[in-house]
């Protein structure tokens, strides 16, 4: 699975997309961030509708760095998403 990595207040955050398929199939993709390894990783996720591609991986590889970003500011938790099981 593709990945991307983006730095943000210097730290370096992994992004791959979820995998997990919602009912909008297409239109809705969740991208998962993380940091860090073992018990201090941190993983938060989020859903975006891409604006070009309409493939997960494609789309992923089109957003730019900053987008990443913006999106990162807008994620969840990993204890919230099911994405990732509900846990931290």
């Amino acid at each position: 699975m593709p990945r991307r990595i983006i730095e943000v207040d210097g730290e370096p955050w992994q992004v791959a997309v979820s995998g997990r398929v919602t009912q909008y199939t297409k239109d809705e993709f969740g991208l998962v961030f993380s940091r860090g390894t073992g018990p201090d990783r941190e993983q938060r996720v989020v859903r975006y509708t891409p604006l070009g591609a309409k493939s997960r991986e494609l789309s992923l590889s089109q957003l730019s760095d900053r987008e990443l970003r913006d999106l990162l500011a807008h994620s969840q938790p990993a204890w919230t998403a099911p994405e990732l099981g509900y846990r931290s």
